[in-house]
C-alpha cells in the first residue's frame, strides 16, 4: 500500500467504473493505491476492475452491508490499516480531473486536513444549459443555507459549515480516525458525506473547500428523478424514493 490512497465504492458499477479507473489511469500523479470497494454487485463491477491495467496497485475489498457510507468507510479503514497516511474518494460513476490526485496532495501537503472539491456535470453525459448552470447553482445557494442552519452552527464546530460532495473529497488518516469517520448508513438514512463533514469540524479547523478539486459527476440521478426530487434528496432526504432499490438509480 502506498501512502496516498483513493477510495472508491461500487455497487453494480459493471457499465460505469470504466471511465472511472481510465480516468484514475491518466491522472498527472498516480503514485496511489487505489482501493474499489465492491458493494455487494451482483454484476461484473469486480471483475472489470481485476481486468483493468492500472499504472498503479489496486486493490478490490468486497462489503456484504449495502450503503455508500458503509462501504466507503471500509475502503478507508482498509487503507489505514495497511499504511496509507492521506486518503481521498470518488465514485464508480465520477471522472476526475487529470490533476485531482495531484491537487488532493497539494492540499493536504499545505495543511488541510479536509479538502471539500467541486462536482461538475460530466460531459460526455452532454449536459443541457440547466444541468449544466442552474442546478449546481442552485446547490451551491442551498448549501449556503446549509451554512446558517442552527445544527450546522453548534459551539463544538471549530469552523465553518462548507459543501461537500462524497465523491469528491480528500482528508488525512488521522482525523478520519480522530473523528469517527464516515457514517456507516443506508443511502436513504443520511448524507454520509456531510455527516463525515460534521464529525471532522469537531475536531479541526483545518477544513477547504477547493474549487481547483474537480470531479466531474453522472446526472443519471437527476434525470431520473427530477430536480425538484434530487434537490429534496440532498436536503436531508426530504424525499425518498418507495423502495430501496430505487435509490440506486442505474
Amino acid at each position: 500500500m502506498r501512502t496516498f490512497a483513493v477510495i472508491v465504492p461500487a455497487y453494480n458499477e459493471a457499465t460505469s467504473i470504466g471511465a472511472t479507473l481510465a480516468a484514475l489511469a491518466a491522472q498527472t500523479d498516480t503514485d496511489f493505491t487505489l482501493v474499489v470497494v465492491d458493494n455487494a454487485s451482483t454484476d461484473d463491477t469486480a471483475e472489470v476492475v481485476r481486468r483493468f491495467a492500472a499504472p498503479f496497485p489496486v486493490e478490490l475489498v468486497r462489503e456484504e452491508e449495502r450503503g455508500a457510507g458503509t462501504a466507503a468507510d471500509t475502503g478507508f479503514r482498509h487503507a489505514i490499516a495497511h499504511g496509507a497516511v492521506l486518503l481521498a474518494r470518488t465514485d464508480a460513476d465520477c471522472r476526475p480531473a487529470p490533476d485531482w490526485v495531484a491537487k488532493a496532495r497539494a492540499h493536504l501537503a499545505a495543511g488541510a486536513e479536509l479538502v471539500c472539491g467541486r462536482s461538475v456535470p460530466r460531459r460526455d453525459e452532454h449536459p443541457s444549459p440547466v444541468e449544466r448552470y442552474v442546478f449546481p447553482a442552485v446547490v451551491r445557494l442551498a448549501a449556503l443555507y446549509g451554512r446558517y442552519r442552527g445544527a450546522h452552527r453548534r459551539p463544538e464546530f471549530r469552523t465553518p459549515y462548507v459543501l461537500i460532495h462524497g465523491h469528491n473529497l480528500a482528508l488525512t488518516a488521522d482525523l478520519y480516525q480522530r473523528c469517527g469517520g464516515t457514517a456507516r448508513e443506508r443511502l436513504e438514512d443520511g448524507s454520509e458525506d456531510v455527516t463525515l463533514l460534521n464529525r471532522a469540524r469537531r475536531h479541526t479547523d483545518r477544513i477547504v473547500r477547493a474549487e481547483d478539486l474537480t470531479v466531474e459527476n453522472s446526472l443519471r440521478r437527476l434525470r431520473a428523478w427530477g430536480a425538484r426530487r434530487t434537490l429534496l434528496w440532498y436536503w436531508d432526504r426530504r424525499w425518498r424514493p418507495a423502495t430501496s432499490t430505487e435509490v440506486h438509480v442505474r
